[in-house]
């Protein structure tokens, strides 16, 4: 069992930055994918960004440009930097740690509001 736990999120203007954390209660990141998810009211959870054991990157359209996920392997904790936050960005950020064939750990969530 992996424990994952965010932080980092809260309240900010439009165009503020925000960095998340996601604390693993363990070394996993070598062979789990690393990922943060956002639901926002009355939709489907999405993609954020994700990084694989081997450092590779990926991000969700609307994040490109303006977010930016990394990982300390020593703290065994995942970032995502949030830059140029829009009002569109506010939800509940999700961190999740996935490995084919297995099931996936979440964290617990935690909420990041951007007012306009």
């Amino acid at each position: 069992q992996v424990l994952l736990v965010e932080s980092g999120g809260g309240l900010v203007q439009a165009g503020g930055s925000l960095r998340l954390s996601c604390a693993a209660s363990r070394s996993i990141f070598s062979i789990r994918v690393m990922a943060w998810y956002r639901q926002a009211p009355g939709k489907q959870r999405e993609l954020v960004a994700h990084i694989t054991p081997g450092g590779g990157t990926n991000y969700g359209d609307s994040v490109k440009g303006r977010f930016t996920i990394s990982r300390d392997n020593t703290k065994n904790t995942v970032y995502l930097e949030m830059n140029s936050l829009k009002p569109e960005d506010t939800a509940v950020y999700y961190c999740s740690a996935a490995r084919a064939g297995f099931t996936p750990y979440w964290g617990q969530g935690t909420q990041v509001t951007v007012s306009s």
